[in-house]
């Protein structure tokens, strides 16, 4: 994910611009594909949000994890609502940045919300993180550590 992110900055929902390549080293990341007009996306992100909050903001030490968002809005006012429902640490890429189709395209998301998990290097653990998380809660979060070989001392 490094790789496919270098050189790019994120936006973080509390609004600081942020170097891909320093925030996503050795984390397991989430890019999170959602909408303000999608109702499944409003009804899902507070059970993100708590996910994210109990492994990372809650958690001694934190979880490896990364959230990304990439909106599927239609302007860049509704992403920026969007975005002040998110907690301030998740990363979003910029609403006219064009990778944000190219990953679209490269992970086939055709519905959101979506939640696909990858390694550091890009590599997909899973496209089903959105189910996971809904039927296995933190318990997903270990397989998910142990296929990105990130961090192997974590145990949530």
């Amino acid at each position: 994910m490094v790789d496919m992110l270098g050189g790019r900055f994120l936006l973080t929902c509390g609004g600081a611009w942020v170097e891909a390549e320093a925030v996503l080293q050795n984390k397991v990341v989430a890019l999170y594909f959602a909408s303000t007009r999608c109702a499944p996306s409003r009804d899902f992100t507070p059970l993100l949000s708590d996910f994210y909050a109990e492994l990372v903001e809650q958690a001694c030490p934190p979880a490896p994890l990364a959230v990304v968002f990439v909106s599927a809005d239609c302007s860049a006012q509704e992403m920026e609502d969007f975005l002040l429902q998110l907690p301030d640490a998740w990363l979003a890429l910029p609403f006219h940045d064009p990778y944000r189709h190219e990953l679209k395209t490269k992970y086939h998301i055709t519905a959101t919300p979506k939640l696909v998990i990858l390694k550091p290097s890009g590599e997909v653990i899973t496209n089903k993180g959105r189910k996971q998380i809904q039927e296995r809660g933190r318990a997903c979060f270990q397989d998910w550590v142990e296929a990105a070989e990130v961090f192997q001392n974590f145990s949530g």
